[in-house]
C-alpha cells in the first residue's frame, strides 16, 4: 500500500507549542509570525479527478489518504469548502480517509447530516505535540462521534504520557516523529520508546514515522537530512500493530511466522545431532533446561554481557532462542515487547520458554531424521 496525502486548502493556523519553528510554513513560502489567508490548493477536489480512460487519479492502492497534514481539517475559514470535501469522501467509499485536526471540538457542528456515530471509511487523528495539548484534545477526542480515532504526535516536543487515553480501546494508533526544518527541536527517541510502551501494554497499534532533523539517542544528538528522516525511523523497525488472534487460531502462529520472515531468524534450523539428543532426553528435559537458562542468562534486571549470552550452538534450546529472537533482552524488547532494565515476570518467562518449546516441537516435525 502507498500512502498520499491531500490539501485541499492550506494555512497554518497557529495552535499550539509546534508553532515556533513550523516547517510547514517555510515549505509554502509563509512567515511564521502570523496565519496568512487561507487558501485553496490545486488538489482540493484531488480524490474526483480522473486519468484519461484510466478512472480515478488515486485509488485503493494509495490507502491511507492522508487529509490535511499541512494544515487543519477544521480551520473554521474552511467551513464554506468542507461540506463539499465531506461529500467527496462520502462517494470515494473505496478510500480511507485520515483527517488530522488539532481542533477536535468543532467535529460535531461541522459534519454533514449523514455522519451518524461516523464514517467507516474515515480516522479522526487528533495532533498532540506535548502533554499541555494532549490533556486538552484528548479527552474531547474520545467524546466524539467517530468510527475510528487516532493520535498523531508529529512533531513530538517532550515525553508525553497518554496511556489513561488509551485503556478504554477507542485510540487505535499512535504516530510519532520528531521536528522538521530549520531551527528544529530534538527528538528523543527515549520519548518514541516511552509511547511505543504504552501502547504495547493497551494493545493499541504502533507507528514512528520520521526521525526529525535533530534525533536524540542515547545521549547522542544526530543531525538527519529531510531526505532520510524517513527512512531512518523505518529502519528502526519498532511498529506494532495490534494483536487480534482468530478464534481456535494457535496462539504462536502469528509470532513464529513473522520471525520466519526475517533473514537471519528464518535461517536457524536443528542439526541433526540436537534433533536425536531431543528425541532421547524427551521435550520434558529440554523444557527443564529451557527455563533454567532462561532465568540465569534473561530474567535479571541487569545482564553484565547482555546480547552474547547466549551461544549460537552447544544446546537446541540456545539454537532455538535465536530463531525466536529470544536470545537477549534487547531482542525480546523489540521482536516480543518485553522492555529489558527490569526483571522478568514469570509469566514473561513461561512465555518466553513455551515459545521456544514450540518452535523445537515444530521443527522435529518438519525434519523427521
Amino acid at each position: 500500500m502507498r500512502m498520499i496525502r491531500w490539501d485541499p486548502w492550506y494555512r497554518c493556523i497557529k495552535k499550539g507549542g509546534v508553532c515556533p519553528n513550523c516547517y510547514k510554513c517555510s515549505e509554502f513560502g509563509t512567515n511564521r509570525s502570523g496565519e496568512g489567508k487561507l487558501v485553496q490548493t490545486v488538489d482540493f477536489d484531488l480524490p474526483m479527478k480522473h486519468l484519461r480512460g484510466l478512472g480515478y487519479k488515486i485509488n485503493c492502492q494509495f490507502n491511507p489518504v492522508v487529509v490535511c497534514e499541512y494544515s487543519d481539517f477544521f480551520d473554521a475559514d474552511a467551513d464554506k469548502w468542507r461540506d463539499y470535501v465531506w461529500k467527496i469522501i462520502k462517494h470515494r467509499r473505496d478510500l480511507e480517509f485520515k483527517l488530522i485536526t488539532a481542533c477536535p471540538e468543532r467535529l460535531k457542528e461541522h459534519v454533514l447530516q449523514s455522519w451518524g456515530s461516523g464514517y467507516s471509511n474515515v480516522t479522526i487523528a487528533c495532533r498532540c505535540e506535548d502533554q499541555r495539548s494532549a490533556d486538552e484534545r484528548l479527552p474531547i477526542l474520545l467524546e466524539l462521534p467517530a468510527l475510528h480515532k487516532e493520535i498523531y504526535h508529529l512533531p513530538m516536543l517532550e515525553k508525553i504520557d497518554i496511556e489513561k487515553y488509551l485503556t478504554g480501546g477507542e485510540i487505535e494508533r499512535v504516530s510519532c516523529g520528531g521536528e522538521k526544518g530549520d531551527g528544529a527541536r530534538k527528538c528523543d527517541y527515549a520519548w518514541i520508546l516511552d509511547t511505543r510502551e504504552q501502547c504495547i501494554r493497551n494493545n493499541v497499534s504502533f507507528s514512528f514515522l520520521q526521525t526529525g532533523s535533530r534525533f536524540e539517542r542515547d545521549g547522542r544528538i544526530y543531525e538527519i537530512p529531510a531526505d532520510k528522516q524517513t527512512s531512518q525511523a523505518k529502519k528502526a523497525d519498532i511498529s506494532f500493530t495490534r494483536q487480534t488472534e482468530p478464534e481456535g487460531r494457535d496462539p504462536y502462529d502469528s509470532i513464529l511466522l513473522h520471525l520466519s520472515k526475517s533473514k537471519f531468524r528464518g535461517y536457524f534450523t536443528l542439526p541433526i545431532d540436537m534433533r536425536k539428543y531431543c528425541r532421547k532426553k524427551g521435550l520434558d528435559v529440554i523444557k527443564r533446561h529451557a527455563f533454567d537458562f532462561v532465568r540465569q542468562r534473561l530474567a535479571p534486571s541487569y545482564i553484565k554481557n547482555d546480547g552474547s549470552q547466549t551461544p549460537m550452538h552447544g544446546h537446541p534450546v540456545f539454537i532455538a532462542q535465536h530463531a525466536t529472537a529470544t536470545c537477549c533482552r534487547d531482542c525480546l524488547q523489540k521482536w516480543h515487547y518485553i522492555p529489558k532494565g527490569r526483571k522478568m515476570t514469570e509469566t514473561e518467562i513461561i512465555y518466553v520458554v513455551e515459545l521456544i518449546m514450540e518452535w523445537i516441537k515444530r521443527d522435529l516435525e518438519k525434519y523427521k531424521k
